[in-house]
Protein backbone atom coordinates (compact mmCIF):
# COMPACT_ATOMS: atom_id res chain seq x y z
CA UNK A 1 0.00 0.00 0.00
CA UNK A 2 1.15 3.32 -0.71
CA UNK A 3 1.81 5.86 1.98
CA UNK A 4 -0.35 8.68 2.51
CA UNK A 5 3.72 11.04 1.53
CA UNK A 6 2.96 10.03 -2.12
CA UNK A 7 -1.06 10.05 -2.37
CA UNK A 8 0.21 13.52 -1.91
CA UNK A 9 3.31 14.33 -3.44
CA UNK A 10 3.63 12.34 -6.46
CA UNK A 11 1.93 14.37 -9.21
CA UNK A 12 4.50 16.81 -9.52
CA UNK A 13 7.18 14.16 -10.21
CA UNK A 14 5.14 12.57 -12.26
CA UNK A 15 4.25 15.58 -14.11
CA UNK A 16 8.51 16.62 -14.57
CA UNK A 17 8.59 12.73 -15.30
CA UNK A 18 5.94 12.33 -18.48
CA UNK A 19 7.43 15.55 -20.20
CA UNK A 20 11.30 14.10 -19.82
CA UNK A 21 9.85 10.76 -20.77
CA UNK A 22 8.12 12.32 -24.30
CA UNK A 23 10.83 14.79 -24.90
CA UNK A 24 13.51 11.79 -24.79
CA UNK A 25 10.88 9.70 -27.48
CA UNK A 26 10.39 12.44 -29.61
CA UNK A 27 13.61 13.89 -29.74
CA UNK A 28 16.61 12.04 -31.02
CA UNK A 29 20.61 12.82 -31.28
CA UNK A 30 23.02 11.62 -33.70
CA UNK A 31 25.52 12.40 -31.47
CA UNK A 32 26.76 9.12 -29.08
CA UNK A 33 27.34 11.27 -26.36
CA UNK A 34 23.89 12.85 -26.54
CA UNK A 35 22.37 8.82 -26.98
CA UNK A 36 24.39 8.09 -23.55
CA UNK A 37 22.94 11.13 -21.53
CA UNK A 38 19.18 9.89 -23.41
CA UNK A 39 19.45 6.64 -21.62
CA UNK A 40 20.87 7.64 -18.24
CA UNK A 41 17.94 10.37 -18.16
CA UNK A 42 15.62 7.56 -19.41
CA UNK A 43 17.35 4.66 -16.75
CA UNK A 44 17.00 7.64 -13.66
CA UNK A 45 13.05 8.25 -14.36
CA UNK A 46 12.56 4.63 -14.81
CA UNK A 47 14.30 4.68 -11.41
CA UNK A 48 12.19 7.58 -9.95
CA UNK A 49 8.43 5.82 -11.06
CA UNK A 50 9.62 2.71 -9.22
CA UNK A 51 10.26 4.45 -6.03
CA UNK A 52 7.21 6.34 -6.63
CA UNK A 53 5.08 3.23 -6.39
CA UNK A 54 6.28 2.59 -2.85
CA UNK A 55 10.31 1.84 -2.21
CA UNK A 56 10.96 5.13 -0.80
CA UNK A 57 9.23 6.05 2.47
CA UNK A 58 10.30 10.06 3.47
CA UNK A 59 10.41 13.20 1.92
CA UNK A 60 14.51 13.33 2.90
CA UNK A 61 14.62 10.18 0.21
CA UNK A 62 13.24 11.88 -2.53
CA UNK A 63 14.93 15.40 -1.71
CA UNK A 64 18.19 12.74 -1.86
CA UNK A 65 17.82 11.56 -5.09
CA UNK A 66 16.40 14.75 -6.57
CA UNK A 67 19.55 16.81 -5.62
CA UNK A 68 21.46 13.82 -6.86
CA UNK A 69 20.16 14.36 -10.21
CA UNK A 70 20.52 18.10 -10.28
CA UNK A 71 24.31 17.08 -10.00
CA UNK A 72 24.50 15.13 -12.82
CA UNK A 73 22.64 17.49 -14.66
CA UNK A 74 18.81 15.33 -15.13
CA UNK A 75 17.45 18.30 -13.71
CA UNK A 76 18.16 21.67 -13.64
CA UNK A 77 18.40 23.80 -10.94
CA UNK A 78 14.86 25.99 -11.23
CA UNK A 79 13.47 22.47 -11.79
CA UNK A 80 14.53 21.07 -8.49
CA UNK A 81 13.79 24.56 -6.74
CA UNK A 82 10.07 23.78 -8.26
CA UNK A 83 10.02 20.59 -7.43
CA UNK A 84 10.87 21.41 -3.73
CA UNK A 85 8.96 24.53 -3.25
CA UNK A 86 5.94 22.65 -4.14
CA UNK A 87 7.07 20.16 -1.53
CA UNK A 88 7.53 22.60 0.79
CA UNK A 89 4.16 24.92 0.37
CA UNK A 90 2.14 21.16 2.13
CA UNK A 91 4.08 21.84 5.34
CA UNK A 92 4.63 25.80 5.42
CA UNK A 93 1.53 28.03 7.18
CA UNK A 94 0.38 31.48 6.56
CA UNK A 95 2.45 33.00 8.64
CA UNK A 96 5.43 32.66 6.85
CA UNK A 97 4.54 34.61 3.58
CA UNK A 98 1.69 36.70 4.65
CA UNK A 99 2.18 40.66 4.05
CA UNK A 100 2.08 41.49 8.33
CA UNK A 101 -0.25 43.74 9.04
CA UNK A 102 1.86 46.97 9.76
CA UNK A 103 2.49 46.12 5.95
CA UNK A 104 -1.00 46.10 4.28
CA UNK A 105 -2.28 48.91 2.50
CA UNK A 106 -5.91 49.29 3.15
CA UNK A 107 -8.80 52.46 2.09
CA UNK A 108 -10.83 53.36 5.23
CA UNK A 109 -14.36 53.05 4.49
CA UNK A 110 -14.89 56.68 5.01
CA UNK A 111 -12.17 57.92 2.66
CA UNK A 112 -13.71 59.91 -0.13
CA UNK A 113 -13.38 59.26 -3.71
CA UNK A 114 -10.38 61.50 -4.41
CA UNK A 115 -8.53 59.61 -1.07
CA UNK A 116 -9.37 56.52 -2.05
CA UNK A 117 -7.87 57.01 -5.59
CA UNK A 118 -4.48 58.63 -4.37
CA UNK A 119 -4.13 55.52 -1.92
CA UNK A 120 -4.72 52.98 -5.32
CA UNK A 121 -2.60 54.75 -7.77
CA UNK A 122 0.21 55.01 -5.03
CA UNK A 123 0.26 51.47 -3.99
CA UNK A 124 -0.25 50.57 -7.60
CA UNK A 125 -1.92 47.27 -6.24
CA UNK A 126 -4.79 45.32 -7.81
CA UNK A 127 -6.66 44.13 -4.47
CA UNK A 128 -7.63 46.56 -1.29
CA UNK A 129 -9.48 45.97 2.57
CA UNK A 130 -11.50 48.00 3.06
CA UNK A 131 -11.55 49.02 7.37
CA UNK A 132 -14.05 50.36 9.43
CA UNK A 133 -12.74 52.19 12.83
CA UNK A 134 -9.11 49.74 12.27
CA UNK A 135 -7.43 47.19 10.66
CA UNK A 136 -9.22 44.39 12.85
CA UNK A 137 -12.06 45.53 11.25
CA UNK A 138 -12.38 44.19 7.55
CA UNK A 139 -15.65 44.79 5.83
CA UNK A 140 -14.89 43.78 2.28
CA UNK A 141 -12.37 44.10 -0.37
CA UNK A 142 -12.11 46.41 -3.40
CA UNK A 143 -10.79 45.57 -6.70
CA UNK A 144 -8.76 48.63 -8.56
CA UNK A 145 -10.49 47.37 -11.74
CA UNK A 146 -14.10 47.47 -10.40
CA UNK A 147 -13.47 51.33 -9.71
CA UNK A 148 -12.87 51.96 -13.67
CA UNK A 149 -16.89 52.32 -14.46
CA UNK A 150 -17.45 54.49 -11.75
CA UNK A 151 -14.80 56.96 -12.89
CA UNK A 152 -16.05 56.47 -16.70
CA UNK A 153 -19.11 57.67 -15.38
CA UNK A 154 -18.14 60.13 -13.46
CA UNK A 155 -18.24 63.92 -14.90
CA UNK A 156 -16.61 66.72 -13.27
CA UNK A 157 -16.61 65.44 -9.69
CA UNK A 158 -15.93 61.95 -8.42
CA UNK A 159 -18.69 60.32 -6.07
CA UNK A 160 -19.36 57.45 -5.88
CA UNK A 161 -20.71 54.61 -2.70
CA UNK A 162 -17.62 52.40 -1.67
CA UNK A 163 -19.70 49.98 -0.21
CA UNK A 164 -21.50 49.23 -3.57
CA UNK A 165 -18.02 48.14 -5.01
CA UNK A 166 -16.86 45.81 -1.74
CA UNK A 167 -16.49 41.82 -2.73
CA UNK A 168 -16.95 39.77 0.45
CA UNK A 169 -13.67 39.44 2.41
CA UNK A 170 -11.84 35.58 2.83
CA UNK A 171 -11.13 34.91 6.73
CA UNK A 172 -8.30 32.54 7.18
CA UNK A 173 -6.46 31.47 10.36
CA UNK A 174 -2.56 32.16 10.51
CA UNK A 175 -2.10 28.05 10.56
CA UNK A 176 -3.44 27.26 7.68
CA UNK A 177 -1.24 25.91 5.41
CA UNK A 178 -0.80 27.19 2.25
CA UNK A 179 -1.36 23.66 -0.38
CA UNK A 180 -5.26 24.11 1.09
CA UNK A 181 -5.56 27.25 0.69
CA UNK A 182 -3.80 27.19 -2.92
CA UNK A 183 -6.55 25.03 -3.60
CA UNK A 184 -9.30 27.15 -2.02
CA UNK A 185 -7.92 29.83 -3.87
CA UNK A 186 -8.26 28.23 -7.14
CA UNK A 187 -11.76 26.65 -6.07
CA UNK A 188 -13.37 30.17 -5.47
CA UNK A 189 -11.22 32.72 -8.10
CA UNK A 190 -9.90 34.47 -4.94
CA UNK A 191 -6.61 35.80 -4.85
CA UNK A 192 -7.03 37.73 -1.48
CA UNK A 193 -7.25 36.34 1.83
CA UNK A 194 -7.07 38.16 5.34
CA UNK A 195 -5.33 35.88 8.23
CA UNK A 196 -5.93 36.26 11.97
CA UNK A 197 -4.17 35.22 14.65
CA UNK A 198 -5.72 33.23 17.79
CA UNK A 199 -7.48 35.92 19.06
CA UNK A 200 -9.65 36.81 15.77
CA UNK A 201 -7.02 39.88 15.15
CA UNK A 202 -6.22 40.63 12.33
CA UNK A 203 -2.27 39.30 11.42
CA UNK A 204 -1.47 40.55 7.91
CA UNK A 205 -3.01 39.16 4.62
CA UNK A 206 -1.70 36.65 1.66
CA UNK A 207 -1.97 37.00 -2.29
CA UNK A 208 -2.06 33.96 -4.63
CA UNK A 209 0.71 35.33 -5.76
CA UNK A 210 2.58 35.24 -1.76
CA UNK A 211 1.59 31.02 -2.48
CA UNK A 212 2.94 31.18 -6.01
CA UNK A 213 6.52 32.42 -5.30
CA UNK A 214 6.90 29.70 -2.92
CA UNK A 215 7.06 27.17 -5.68
CA UNK A 216 8.30 29.53 -8.33
CA UNK A 217 10.48 31.80 -6.35
CA UNK A 218 9.86 36.12 -6.81
CA UNK A 219 7.31 37.04 -9.10
CA UNK A 220 8.05 40.71 -9.82
CA UNK A 221 6.23 43.62 -12.20
CA UNK A 222 7.07 46.53 -13.22
CA UNK A 223 5.76 48.49 -10.09
CA UNK A 224 7.74 46.17 -7.86
CA UNK A 225 10.75 47.00 -6.85
CA UNK A 226 12.41 50.97 -6.86
CA UNK A 227 15.65 51.51 -5.77
CA UNK A 228 14.28 54.49 -3.16
CA UNK A 229 11.63 51.35 -2.29
CA UNK A 230 13.69 49.45 -0.30
CA UNK A 231 13.38 51.41 2.82
CA UNK A 232 10.13 52.63 4.01
CA UNK A 233 9.79 55.03 7.18
CA UNK A 234 7.01 54.36 8.88
CA UNK A 235 5.23 56.68 11.26
CA UNK A 236 6.49 54.40 14.34
CA UNK A 237 9.12 52.24 12.58
CA UNK A 238 11.25 51.83 9.46
CA UNK A 239 11.23 48.45 7.60
CA UNK A 240 13.71 47.26 5.13
CA UNK A 241 13.62 45.24 2.48
CA UNK A 242 16.04 41.71 2.69
CA UNK A 243 16.75 42.37 -1.38
CA UNK A 244 18.02 45.93 0.14
CA UNK A 245 21.55 45.96 -1.33
CA UNK A 246 24.20 46.76 1.52
CA UNK A 247 25.51 50.01 -0.08
CA UNK A 248 21.91 51.20 0.21
CA UNK A 249 21.43 50.27 3.37
CA UNK A 250 24.67 52.25 4.51
CA UNK A 251 24.25 55.03 2.75
CA UNK A 252 20.71 55.44 4.19
CA UNK A 253 21.37 54.16 7.80
CA UNK A 254 25.35 55.44 7.69
CA UNK A 255 26.77 51.91 9.02
CA UNK A 256 29.43 50.43 7.55
CA UNK A 257 28.80 46.97 6.64
CA UNK A 258 30.93 44.87 4.62
CA UNK A 259 29.19 43.86 0.68
CA UNK A 260 32.34 41.48 -0.26
CA UNK A 261 30.62 38.23 1.03
CA UNK A 262 27.30 39.11 0.93
CA UNK A 263 24.83 41.44 -1.74
CA UNK A 264 21.95 42.18 0.47
CA UNK A 265 21.06 42.92 4.12
CA UNK A 266 19.01 39.69 4.48
CA UNK A 267 22.09 37.34 3.20
CA UNK A 268 24.28 39.10 5.74
CA UNK A 269 21.48 39.22 8.80
CA UNK A 270 21.54 35.54 7.94
CA UNK A 271 24.65 34.76 7.60
CA UNK A 272 25.43 36.16 11.33
CA UNK A 273 22.63 34.68 13.04
CA UNK A 274 24.32 31.55 11.48
CA UNK A 275 21.07 30.34 10.11
CA UNK A 276 17.77 30.93 8.25
CA UNK A 277 15.70 33.07 10.74
CA UNK A 278 12.24 32.93 11.44
CA UNK A 279 9.56 35.65 11.98
CA UNK A 280 9.83 36.90 15.22
CA UNK A 281 13.92 36.79 15.46
CA UNK A 282 16.11 39.64 16.81
CA UNK A 283 19.87 40.51 16.28
CA UNK A 284 21.94 43.39 17.67
CA UNK A 285 24.90 44.27 15.40
CA UNK A 286 27.43 47.28 15.07
CA UNK A 287 24.51 49.65 16.57
CA UNK A 288 21.23 48.61 14.68
CA UNK A 289 18.79 46.23 16.37
CA UNK A 290 17.22 43.85 13.64
CA UNK A 291 14.05 42.37 13.85
CA UNK A 292 12.39 40.24 11.21
CA UNK A 293 9.21 40.80 10.17
CA UNK A 294 8.54 38.57 7.14
CA UNK A 295 10.82 35.28 6.34
CA UNK A 296 9.59 31.53 4.48
CA UNK A 297 11.57 28.39 4.63
CA UNK A 298 13.67 29.74 2.37
CA UNK A 299 14.91 33.13 2.56
CA UNK A 300 14.33 36.52 4.82
CA UNK A 301 11.87 39.13 3.32
CA UNK A 302 11.56 42.11 4.97
CA UNK A 303 12.95 43.97 8.66
CA UNK A 304 12.30 46.34 11.22
CA UNK A 305 14.87 48.25 11.72
CA UNK A 306 16.26 50.44 14.71
CA UNK A 307 18.98 52.20 15.53
CA UNK A 308 20.16 51.36 18.89
CA UNK A 309 20.95 55.13 20.21
CA UNK A 310 17.45 55.77 19.32
CA UNK A 311 15.53 52.52 21.10
CA UNK A 312 17.28 53.84 23.98
CA UNK A 313 15.73 57.40 23.59
CA UNK A 314 12.45 55.80 22.93
CA UNK A 315 12.61 53.72 26.50
CA UNK A 316 14.36 56.49 28.48
CA UNK A 317 10.91 58.44 29.09
CA UNK A 318 9.23 54.80 29.95
CA UNK A 319 12.39 54.39 32.46
CA UNK A 320 11.76 57.66 33.82
CA UNK A 321 8.40 57.51 34.71
CA UNK A 322 8.86 54.02 36.65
Amino acid sequence: MRSRFWRNWDFPIRIYYDRQKDKNETTMSEDDSSHRKQGLVQRWLQQLGNWLQGEMQTREQLQEVLREAQKKNLIDADGLAMIEGVMQVSEMPVREVMVPRSQMKVIERDADARELLETVIDSAHSRFPVVGESKDEVIGILLAKDLLPQLAQCNDELHFNIRDLLRPAVIIPESKRLNVLLKEFRASRNHMAIVVDEYGGVAGLVTIEDVLEQIVGEIEDEHDVEEDSYIYEHPNMITVKAITPIETFNEYFHTNYSDEEFDTIGGLVTRTLGHLPKRGEQLQMDGIHFRVLGASSRRVHLLEVIKTDEKKTAEAPAEAQA
